[in-house]
């Protein structure tokens, strides 16, 4: 240990040193951002970080309010558990999400449904169009067959843990790390069945922008994807922008742009009527 830091007081005084100084993987407190959508202001945000290759993070956020994922530099890995804010034994399911809108691909308009027939987040924007409904998170099996140490603590931290760090700060625990829906990096069905990975990396800066439909806590892991062919543990930064919006009106296009929708809309606007 250095001597000087052996000293509390002088520890202290190094760590008071360190206030203001900011990292590449970090959240900004208070939320700030300079590229906000048209009709947004600084007021207005409610949360602003950069998830570290390997980290993850976690926020409860309201009705309305709109979540912005960005890949930095074209090669980040997004695992994301959905809850329901209020009950979190509803959470999001990713068979329904698939079989319900007889789509297993996610683009503009798509819903992320819970077990419980409910609509927690909406598609509203995408310039990716490479995710997966299928694989679901790496593992510390998964990745340990692949680097070597792949716990939560270990080089090269996997999905599934991270998921279970993060839903740990709501009080949730391993029987509630439900399978994950994975942004940014796809993964296709080809027509014998095979599951061909679409990992890139691919051009920096693609994003989609999602809309809470209930008040919702959203868990978020920065980890290579499971079926990632590449022998090295490699993943890129993920920012997270989130901000207040209006809850979906009756004349929503994406409430109404198919029957299976408007019937999941209809039973999440029956859970808060109250």
């Amino acid at each position: 240990m250095n001597r000087v830091l052996a000293d509390p007081r002088a520890a202290r005084e190094h760590a008071r040193a360190q206030a203001g100084g900011r990292c590449a993987a970090m959240p900004v407190l208070p939320p700030e951002a300079h590229d906000l959508p048209d009709g947004v202001s600084g007021e207005d945000l409610l949360w602003e970080e950069t998830i570290a290759a390997g980290g993850y993070a976690t926020r409860r956020m309201n009705r309305g309010a709109r979540l912005r994922l960005i890949d930095l530099a074209g090669d980040a890995c997004a695992s994301m558990l959905v809850f329901n804010a209020e009950m979190p034994s509803e959470r999001l399911n990713i068979a329904d999400t698939a079989k319900v809108q007889w789509n297993g691909y996610l683009r503009p308009g798509v819903l992320l449904l819970s077990d419980m027939g409910r609509v927690l987040m909406s598609i509203l924007e995408d310039t990716a169009g490479t995710h997966d409904l299928f694989c679901g998170p790496s593992t510390a099996a998964s990745n340990a067959a692949r680097y070597g140490d792949g716990s939560a603590s270990g080089p090269f931290p996997n999905a599934r843990d991270r998921l279970l760090v993060g839903a740990g700060k709501h009080g949730l625990s391993v029987r509630d790390v439900h399978p994950s829906i994975t942004f940014f990096k796809g993964a296709r069905i080809g027509p014998d069945g095979a599951i061909t990975p679409v990992i890139g990396p691919f051009e920096p800066g693609r994003h989609l922008i999602l809309r809470c439909e209930m008040d919702v806590i959203v868990v978020v892991a920065n980890c290579p994807h499971v079926l990632d062919p590449r022998d090295s543990w490699q993943v890129g930064l993920l920012r997270a922008t989130a901000w207040r919006g209006p809850v979906t009106g009756p004349d929503d296009p994406v409430r109404q742009a198919s029957p299976e929708g408007l019937r999941a809309f209809l039973n999440t606007e029956d859970y808060y009527r109250r």
